[in-house]
């Protein structure tokens, strides 16, 4: 197999600058798009993104374009790391710049508002047919700060070429970043995309003081929401207790980074929605990916009380308490149940 030695990273956000950083460190050519030209220009000249990742050093060897076809002249491959709610129009500009067909991987975590299409689905209908064998997806546990502080990480990168996976996986390890192959790309994206849904509502939990023993139940309880829509949207059940599932869902749901998280732990305080997201430069992913995931229960005919509720407290104001009692009321289930 060919080597991969240059690689665009489309999307300068925390987590595509982690990942431009750390491709860069490993000695490959990077070039990292931002649509944010004072990005661009701070990571060329300052050789930091004070924007999306202050306070760490990036590489003098990575280099910062706003031209999608700089981006990704002769390149390998492409990482794109683009918030869901922008990805089909950038995919529709990145399409009009492809010449050929090139390994492209999703690290995007999250679902299309208005279709409730996954990132590799938007990416089917927008990019040229020829390109359909070498979409990849990237999700697991992983913290943008602690990637780039070198810190431990594991995900998951799965893909419909097993050759191509094989070589792509190669291409981003490391001593400190572990990646695991598999063919699931349905269940690996949803997982990435829904515990960010179920980290609001553990958020919200935290946000009321109810405990450990309701974060617990609660992280439960969403596990087996994402595992029965992502059966009945065909994926293998047992993606959910891997890295992109479970792991990632444990990680987002208790960890003090997690922006998803923080949103619900201060819309369970008492603060509206608006004023939350107001304040934030970044993207909670979790806020659009709710909607859409509600799109998906009731389409595949999947019962998802969590992301329900939680719907219903972000957009139709219901209090965070009137939720969690809903919840806690609801008739008697067995747990292997169907709800």
């Amino acid at each position: 197999m060919q080597d991969v030695r240059n690689i665009a990273v489309i999307g300068a956000g925390a987590w595509g600058t982690a990942l431009a950083k750390h491709l860069a460190e490993k000695k490959l050519e990077v070039r990292l798009w931002a649509y944010e030209h004072e990005v661009v220009d701070a990571v060329n000249t300052t050789h930091e993104n004070r924007v999306f990742l202050p306070g760490v050093t990036l590489p003098r060897t990575l280099t910062a374009t706003s031209s999608l076809t700089e981006a990704i002249e002769q390149c390998d491959g492409i990482l794109f790391v683009v918030p869901s709610h922008v990805t089909r129009q950038v995919l529709r500009n990145l399409a009009q710049c492809l010449s050929r067909p090139i390994p492209f991987i999703s690290a995007t975590k999250g679902v299309e508002e208005d279709s409730s299409k996954l990132m590799t689905q938007v990416m089917d209908e927008v990019l040229p047919e020829s390109m359909e064998r070498y979409l990849m997806a990237l999700s697991g546990p992983s913290f943008a700060s602690e990637l780039s502080a070198g810190k431990p990480t594991a995900v998951c990168l799965a893909g419909r070429d097993p050759e191509l996976v094989e070589r792509f996986q190669s291409a981003l390890m490391t001593s400190s970043f572990r990646v695991y192959a598999d063919s699931d790309l349905i269940g690996v994206q949803l997982g990435g995309a829904l515990k960010n849904v179920m980290a609001l509502a553990a958020g919200v939990v935290d946000g009321l003081g109810l405990g450990d023993n309701a974060r617990a139940a609660l992280i439960t309880r969403g596990l087996a929401e994402i595992v029965r829509l992502g059966v009945a949207m065909g994926a293998d059940p047992r993606t959910f207790y891997g890295l992109s599932g479970v792991g990632d869902l444990v990680l987002t749901c208790t960890g003090s980074l997690s922006r998803n998280h923080t949103v619900g732990v201060r819309l369970g305080k008492g603060e509206t929605l608006e004023t939350i997201l107001g304040g934030m430069q970044a993207v909670a992913e979790g806020v659009r990916t709710a909607r859409a995931a509600l799109g998906l229960s009731r389409r595949h005919g999947v019962e998802m009380p969590i992301t329900q509720e939680i719907n219903a407290v972000l957009f139709d104001g219901k209090s965070c308490r009137k939720a969690v009692s809903d919840l806690m009321e609801r008739d008697a289930k067995l747990e292997k149940g169907q709800a």
